[in-house]
């Protein structure tokens, strides 16, 4: 059986379909499945409700109807227990359900927690033009993002990043600052913070003078952690983590471990599933330990 449509954003999906039509869907625009059934009365009471929702928001979700009997597959994956189970989907996760026939009021709730709002439009388009190289745009879009919510940490933290990439650091940080602990962005805003710092530490200094310093002393542990956070705001990992773990081998204390700290902090920039983590993860473990 293949898709069909029942109205404007309203569609039928099957287990051949749901993949495209539901996974793949969601990675732009939430997608809300319906499971129910023909027998089901509340089934028939949320229906058209949501069928009205899906109209009046014009395409700011997808409602999928699931008909359990015809996609039993379907229901013992997403663990269906009781109908209507309403699940909504975004960029290929669950990201909200609910089960019973629930009034228009909450469904309605739901649904306003699900939508994108017009920051986070805003945000989603500043970092893809950030991603494009596009960095006076981006900035654009992740200001504009700010000025329709000041607390949308997404957008604080592409503003922050994007601010780092054009060397306007001190105005980083005033915007990476603002995300509070506690937050899932922190993690990402605390490691662009240690390389503003790095970079604020190495500013108006070149490698070459640098390493002209080690050198003549290679036990001089304030010009080899400059080094390495000249290298790491070069991108240069591999000499920004190589000198920063020699740095720890050396004087652990300096910066208040300063050199470990930024040691975790590109391990956060650069990903965690990336070679270099794991081998300077272990590397500093063995010194450490």
């Amino acid at each position: 059986m293949e898709t069909t449509i029942m109205m404007d954003n309203v569609i039928d999906v099957t287990e051949q379909t749901f993949a495209s039509e539901v996974l793949e869907r969601s990675q732009t625009t939430p997608v809300v499945v319906d499971f129910w059934a023909e027998w089901c009365a509340p089934c028939r009471m949320l229906g058209p409700t949501l069928e009205k929702l899906a109209k009046e928001y014009n395409g700011n979700f997808i409602l999928a109807k699931v008909d359990v009997d015809q996609n039993q597959g379907l229901s013992r994956q997403f663990q269906v227990q009781g109908i209507p189970a309403v699940k909504a989907f975004y960029q290929g996760k669950v990201a909200g359900e609910f089960t019973g026939a629930l009034p228009e009021p909450q469904v309605r709730t739901f649904l306003e927690g699900l939508i994108p709002s017009q920051a986070d439009h805003l945000a989603r388009q500043g970092y893809d033009w950030e991603r494009g190289g596009q960095l006076s745009m981006a900035i654009s879009n992740y200001r504009e993002a700010l000025a329709e919510k000041p607390d949308h940490y997404h957008a604080l933290v592409g503003l922050g990043r994007t601010l780092l990439k054009e060397g306007e650091v001190e105005e980083a940080l005033t915007f990476l600052n603002k995300i509070p602990l506690g937050a899932p962005e922190r993690s990402v805003a605390e490691a662009l913070i240690a390389t503003a710092e790095l970079q604020l530490e190495a500013a108006g200094q070149t490698a070459a003078e640098l390493l002209a310093k080690l050198e003549a002393d290679p036990t001089d542990v304030p010009t080899r952690y400059t080094l390495a956070g000249l290298y790491a705001t070069e991108q240069n990992f591999e000499a920004a983590l190589t000198h920063f773990l020699e740095v720890v081998r050396r004087d652990r204390t300096y910066k208040d471990d300063g050199a470990r700290k930024a040691m975790l902090a590109l391990f956060t920039s650069i990903g965690e599933d990336n070679p270099l983590t794991k081998d300077f993860r272990r590397k500093l473990a063995n010194v450490l330990f």
